[in-house]
């Protein structure tokens, strides 16, 4: 017999990625053995004799390997950060960059970075006491690690500048003058000087020596923060698609057939299975009848967007279990060069982020699947041909008011922007650093363009909700036990009885999903993976 799906199994990937990020915003207080680790670590690298030869260390960075490095520690690790400090664009979200500074510092605690303890204990320092630098998307790699994103952190950290004056606060990347992200009251983020935040904190700067300035940029943390937001966003996602599809199929009298479990046990797809489950549970609640057979007015069988939503969004759940795995496993790794292994100095590349660039574009195909069931569930609902004869557009004023016209078209619009960003960027790769870094896969090019396409699908639900929360106005639907999104869409959102601007609309609508399919706690009186 097939296995039900394993998200609530503590092992399974789902869970793995969700409680890693929920660790990362907890203080990081290293254990006796992570010390142990990190100090033995530290004296075997700096025991090395004099004629064993050290990247970073002993010899230059990247193609400058050949070359003496800076006799200076200190002057050697702040060229490195220095010299990579170009990235430009909007800023990495604060709750990723946080992510990314945890998941450098907690792999330096599996004792193969040979990392000061000294400067690592004060970054921790720094990450306990909610400094967060202010870092830009674009222009990373992932080859070598996310080095730049990363260096622009560690200037944050060190307080230092380079180069010409900048603004603080201005919406143009400034590398002369880092900053670090601040929180009001309200829980809105701001930016300051970072030399402004470390005073207010009372705590010093980092002080980077080559060796430690190395280990924190050469790793592929960017990526992988970013990576691991997106993933649970996607679950989120394709948790409410399925509460939709429920709530839709019970509005119109749609069959109830191809949610039946016995259908999906034949299947033999976990991920079909519990989505089917998730379907029924909403039908249930939408006041669908116990009998599965269609309406009086629905055809036999619908159009694939509605009966096919198990078989899409279960193999969307089951691929991100699969990419969970893979980055759960490389949030536990270490992704740093040379590494100590045994006592050995092993030169390779284990910053490499191919895992997480191939994550990511699965992701993207994922996130473009979501999408795409959506929008095309708005275009049924929206048709007579296909919402039992309802007004077009469920405008009730045909002609004389347009309706959901404008939200389509917007829709349609959200989806081609989304299919342009999921190209695979890894396809994109130039060989760049004097052909030093001829193979490179692009892993937070990806990673962003897949953020972004999420945020576009979450337009296309919220589009999609207030339809459905239209077409139950006209049907003059009410149940005594709907879900709390129903509710809240239903007293927020009046019925469109005439046109007026719906922008503003369709971002709460999806707001409020959102906050509905994120992470919910167990005191939350409807804390559920099953529906909203």
């Amino acid at each position: 017999m097939p296995l039900s799906h394993p998200s609530a199994d503590p092992r399974s990937p789902d869970t793995r990625v969700g409680d890693l990020l929920d660790r990362s915003v907890e203080p990081l207080e290293p254990s006796a053995v992570d010390q142990a680790r990190m100090t033995a670590a530290h004296r075997a690298l700096t025991g090395l004799d004099g004629s064993r030869r050290v990247y970073g260390v002993t010899h230059g960075f990247g193609p400058l390997v050949d070359h003496p490095a800076d006799p200076d520690p200190a002057r050697q690790g702040l060229g490195l950060i220095s010299h990579l400090a170009t990235g430009q664009g909007e800023p990495l979200p604060p709750d990723v960059t946080r992510t990314m500074v945890w998941l450098r510092l907690r792999g330096m605690t599996l004792g193969h970075s040979a990392v000061a303890p000294k400067t690592w204990q004060r970054l921790a320092d720094l990450l306990n006491a909610g400094f967060v630098p202010v870092v830009p998307g674009e222009g990373s790699l992932s080859a070598s690690g996310d080095l730049v994103p990363l260096a622009h952190a560690a200037l944050a950290f060190a307080a230092a500048g380079s180069g010409d004056d900048g603004e603080a606060g201005s919406q143009t990347w400034s590398p002369a003058r880092p900053e670090a992200w601040c929180r009001d009251a309200g829980g809105a983020w701001w930016r300051a000087d970072a030399s402004a935040v470390l005073d207010g904190l009372g705590l010093p700067p980092v002080t980077w020596d080559a060796r430690s300035a190395l280990a924190f940029v050469n790793g592929s943390s960017a990526c992988l923060a970013r990576a691991l937001h997106t993933h649970r966003e996607l679950g989120a996602l394709t948790r409410a698609a399925a509460a939709v599809t429920g709530r839709t199929t019970a509005l119109l009298g749609a069959s109830g057939e191809p949610y039946e479990d016995a259908l999906q046990r034949v299947r033999n797809q976990p991920g079909q299975r519990t989505v089917a489950s998730w379907i029924r549970t909403e039908r249930t609640a939408s006041g669908a009848t116990p009998d599965p057979a269609p309406g009086p007015d629905r055809p036999l069988q619908e159009r694939y967007s509605l009966r096919c939503a198990p078989q899409v969004l279960g193999a969307v759940l089951d691929q991100l279990d699969l990419q969970g795995s893979v980055l759960a496993d490389e949030a536990e790794g270490c992704s740093d060069n040379p590494v100590l292994v045994d006592g050995d100095l092993l030169h390779g590349g284990n910053f490499h982020a191919a895992p997480v660039a191939f994550a990511s574009e699965a992701h993207a195909s994922c996130v473009h699947q979501v999408a795409y069931l959506m929008e095309r569930q708005l275009a049924l609902v929206l048709d007579p041909a296909a919402n039992g004869g309802l007004p077009p557009l469920l405008t009730p004023r045909p002609g004389a008011g347009s309706g959901f016209a404008g939200v389509q078209i917007a829709a349609s619009s959200h989806l081609g922007r989304l299919r342009q960003l999921g190209h695979p960027a890894s396809f994109t790769a130039v060989p760049t650093n004097l052909h030093n870094q001829d193979q490179v896969p692009l892993a937070l090019n990806s990673a962003n363009a897949v953020a972004e396409m999420t945020e576009r699908a979450w337009w296309i639900l919220g589009s999609l909700l207030l339809a459905v929360n239209q077409l139950a106005h006209l049907t003059g639907h009410r149940d005594g036990e709907e879900a709390r999104l129903w509710r809240e869409l239903r007293e927020e959102f009046a019925p469109l009885d005439r046109d007026r601007p719906l922008a503003g609309e369709i971002t709460r609508a999806a707001g409020l999903a959102r906050a509905r399919h994120l992470p919910l706690t167990a005191t939350d009186p409807d804390a559920t993976t099953a529906a909203v």
